[in-house]
């Protein structure tokens, strides 16, 4: 009988989660895990044979997601690879394993476990995160293809069932909201976008949908990047080499930028003029050496979110829907990795089914010269439907299937063999 594999099931999941739950934006941002770090993060857990493994990175959390029991080692690869010890991230994380894994990742998914419960703009992150590593590994794992898509039809569902959602407060709208609510005159201020990456293109979007007819510019290192992202929403942009000029007359800066360490400091505001700043960055990209200017206000990710309690209060009513949809999603997870661990058991048992109907047509057709096809067709249906209720049994009852399966074996293979030897 074919075996099934388990290196890639639930039993090996785990996940390593450091989040604004346990850690604060500074620290956060010590466990950061950037593009860059993705091919010799992957090569290394190949070189150790520590099977499958890809990051979460946004600005409220950074998970690792693998499948193998060792997720230890691959925490400590990790940690070799973004520069900082073990016994520094370990504490600040949280560790998962099996069903209590996947179901988190699928809440995650679903916006439960974000900062602004019903943000769904990490599902987008982790399929990015996820693809990102898929192809630098160069190969798919089932197990983490099928909870992947999970993830996202969780997310879908909860989406256009719950109200979970409602009154937009993602980090991106929660900017767009403060500035709405603490600035006057806002069509006259002159905002400026630095990073235009998915959470500055939100806020572009954000400005665009709130803001009447906003004053607005966008800045990018990779001048072609901020070339579309002006394009697609008819706003200009400027050369990043004119950034410092422009901060002259920039009356809201917005810092959505990746960078490692701060790219703005109070250096940047000499000309005494009044100015918001909002840093989106995960770790700061704006040094908090700005708010010691009187006349800057620096907001950060933090802070950003205990504006918006209010709509957090409504989208609370909106959690057990939402726990429901990811309690008939999880069982159904759980029954297609059923299914697919007794696979071979179930192709075994058909295939075995296939052959005796190949050989009782072979001795109808051998005496009679015809075969009728409607015959044929029921055949098939009894086949199915027999195989069916094989694999019902099993999978109702994983603990009997081996000793079934063999039974099977014996009865439908082994003794016919046996007979048919004895007579020849």
């Amino acid at each position: 009988m074919i075996q099934y594999s388990n290196i890639h099931q639930t039993s090996n999941f785990a996940v390593l989660s450091v989040s604004y739950e346990k850690a604060d934006v500074e620290t956060r941002g010590k466990f950061a895990f950037f593009d860059e770090n993705i091919k010799n993060f992957v090569s290394r857990i190949h070189e150790e044979n520590l099977g499958d493994v890809f990051v979460v990175s946004t600005c409220n959390r950074t998970e690792i997601y693998t499948t193998t029991p060792n997720y230890l080692f691959v925490a400590e690869e990790y940690c070799k690879t973004i520069g900082v010890n073990l016994s520094d991230f370990l504490p600040f994380a949280n560790i998962l394993t099996k069903e209590e894994a996947l179901m988190h990742l699928f809440r995650v998914a679903a916006g439960l476990e974000s900062q602004i419960i019903g943000d769904f703009e990490i599902i987008g992150q982790i399929k990015k995160a996820y693809a990102r590593f898929k192809k630098e590994r160069q190969n798919s794992n089932p197990f983490l293809e099928r909870s992947i898509n999970s993830a996202i039809q969780i997310s879908k569902r909860i989406k256009n069932e719950t109200g979970i959602s409602n009154g937009a407060a993602s980090v991106s709208y929660a900017a767009v909201h403060y500035i709405l609510n603490n600035q006057k005159k806002l069509t006259e201020k002159n905002i400026l976008l630095l990073g235009v990456g998915e959470i500055g293109q939100n806020t572009v979007e954000n400005l665009v949908k709130h803001v009447y007819q906003p004053k607005i510019k966008i800045a990018n290192r990779t001048q072609e990047t901020a070339e579309k992202i002006s394009e697609k929403y008819s706003i200009p942009h400027i050369d990043y080499a004119d950034f410092n000029k422009e901060i002259e007359n920039t009356d809201i800066l917005i810092v959505a930028t990746g960078a490692r360490t701060p790219i703005i400091d109070k250096s940047n505001f000499k000309n005494g003029r009044d100015t918001l700043v909002i840093d989106l960055s995960i770790p700061h990209n704006v040094d908090k050496n700005v708010s010691e200017i009187e006349n800057v206000t620096l907001i950060d990710v933090d802070e950003l979110s205990k504006q918006i309690q209010e709509t957090i209060q409504q989208r609370e009513k909106e959690i057990p829907k939402a726990e429901q949809i990811i309690k008939e999603m999880t069982k159904d997870f759980l029954e297609w990795e059923k299914k697919r661990k007794l696979a071979p058991n179930i192709h075994h048992f058909k295939a075995i089914l296939k052959n005796m109907e190949r050989n009782e047509m072979h001795n109808f057709y051998r005496k009679n010269k015809y075969i009728n096809i409607n015959d044929m067709e029921l055949s098939d249906k009894m086949i199915q439907k027999i195989t069916n209720r094989f694999a019902k049994y099993i999978i109702d009852n994983p603990l009997k299937a081996e000793e079934i399966s063999k039974l099977m074996h014996e009865i439908l293979v082994e003794q016919p063999n046996n007979e048919f030897n004895e007579k020849h």
